[in-house]
């Protein structure tokens, strides 16, 4: 069949344009490959963390507040097989005092004249400034309603030494001196984990072993890890004249050192199904007990 050479000229232009498309697309997804590698692999050596560290350093610790996980969780599974003999989970045992419970202001830190209880403290540099970045905005949490301040230590004799070791866990009150708080950066990294471990340096201890507890929660003790029952023990606990706080981020979840999933170890009462073992942050009774312990005005 013939065809007018305009046709033709028509045809063999519209099979050119086919056939130079996928090599401009190929191309195309080749260069912009080749630059995201090559920015991507300059920038985590920089950070000396991976492509997959630093989705997980910068998004993943944001972003935990939509998951699931409750505190408890997250921390007895970064403590687990933690060669230090951890009370109730992530306290590490006094070894200056001869009980957890501190009869005295000796454990308080000190407030001064300006008004603030100022709190010395030291971060390794093992962690990257995202991390260390993550921990001082955490800190900030006690700024806004407290008159806790935390401070870069200059020659101060008592203060905090921040480390990435084998879990999440801090000593109870001020001990003197030195003082490890642990925060492995494989999993404590978390803004309500943080918070929790501060809040136990400060004097506080878990809100599930409060002296008036059993009013409040029932312990299934059956359901508890053989060997882990002295973790949910009642302590002589000073309330400071303040209601059981459920939404404490002091609080054990609801299945802490449980022998299986869905045995629970802790149930609400009257109401079992109030929430607890919340991750976010401060509580409004964590506040106010701060403030009452340390006379914050």
């Amino acid at each position: 069949m013939n065809m007018p050479p305009s046709v033709c000229l028509l045809l063999l232009l519209l099979l050119g344009i086919a056939q130079t498309l996928p090599v401009q697309e190929k191309e195309s997804h080749k260069g912009g490959h080749e630059d995201s590698h090559e920015d991507g692999h300059e920038d985590s050596h920089e950070n000396g963390l991976n492509d997959s560290q630093d989705k997980g350093h910068e998004d993943g610790h944001e972003a935990h507040e939509e998951d699931t996980i409750d505190i408890t969780t997250r921390i007895l599974t970064a403590n687990n097989g933690s060669k230090h003999f951890l009370f109730q989970g992530d306290l590490l045992a006094p070894k200056t005092r001869n009980a957890i419970f501190c009869a005295d202001s000796s454990c308080f830190w000190t407030k001064y004249s300006n008004g603030y209880v100022m709190i010395p403290y030291v971060i390794s540099n093992e962690y990257t400034a995202n991390e260390a970045a993550i921990i001082e905005n955490a800190m900030t949490g006690f700024y806004a309603s407290t008159c806790i301040r935390f401070v870069r230590r200059t020659n101060e004799y008592d203060f905090i030494s921040i480390v990435s070791k084998g879990g999440c866990y801090s000593e109870l009150g001020r001990k003197g001196g030195l003082q490890e708080l642990s925060l492995n950066r494989g999993g404590c990294i978390y803004r309500g984990i943080i918070e929790h471990e501060l809040n136990h340096a400060l004097g506080f201890q878990h809100e599930q072993c409060r002296s008036d507890r059993d009013s409040y929660v029932q312990i299934n003790w059956e359901n508890i890890i053989d060997g882990d029952a002295y973790n949910f023990y009642k302590q002589q606990t000073n309330n400071l004249n303040t209601p059981y706080d459920y939404s404490s981020i002091m609080h054990y979840g609801r299945d802490a050192f449980s022998v299986a999933y869905g045995r629970d170890t802790i149930t609400p009462i009257p109401n079992p199904n109030v929430p607890i073992g919340q991750r976010n942050g401060l509580s409004f009774w964590d506040v106010t007990r701060i403030n009452i312990l340390y006379n914050c005005q």
